[in-house]
């Protein structure tokens, strides 16, 4: 309580520096995700498909990254087992290996690795059959 003739005191408000610390945060946290983004987009990561089994005739389709962004690859494999090593700066997650089996039939399983973690697999099995390894 003020004295007869003195000013009241002003209180100071608290959410000024609340809000401020709350920015502060924030700016941090994207400053943390820019720079994790940048140091993935750098980062030289190995992808290895393989596709293996007793089927003939594979046609094989497969993402490969490079400066310029993702492209695909197909080829046809007599007999299997089949592997591809790529080495890529920049990879983006979503990649594929597509795998169909010619009307001769046979089973074939298709396996994608990067930098040696597990694998994604599937497996195709008959005449024309098809599967797809994804999401790695």
């Amino acid at each position: 309580m003020p004295y007869e003739g003195e000013k009241p005191r002003k209180r100071r408000r608290k959410w000024p520096w609340a809000l401020l610390v709350l920015v502060l945060l924030v700016a941090g946290g994207c400053a943390a995700v820019i720079a994790g983004i940048s140091h993935e987009a750098s980062k030289t990561v190995e992808v290895e498909y393989t596709v293996t089994g007793n089927a003939r005739d594979v046609d094989i389709t497969y993402s490969v990254w490079n400066d310029d962004g993702i492209s695909t690859r197909s080829e046809t494999v007599k007999k299997l087992p089949w592997r591809q090593v790529v080495k890529t700066k920049g990879f983006t997650k979503g990649g594929s290996l597509l795998i169909s089996l010619s009307g001769s039939g046979g089973t074939a399983t298709c396996s994608v690795t990067v930098d040696h973690n597990a694998p994604k697999k599937s497996t195709a099995s008959g005449a024309s059959a098809a599967a797809s390894c994804s999401g790695f």
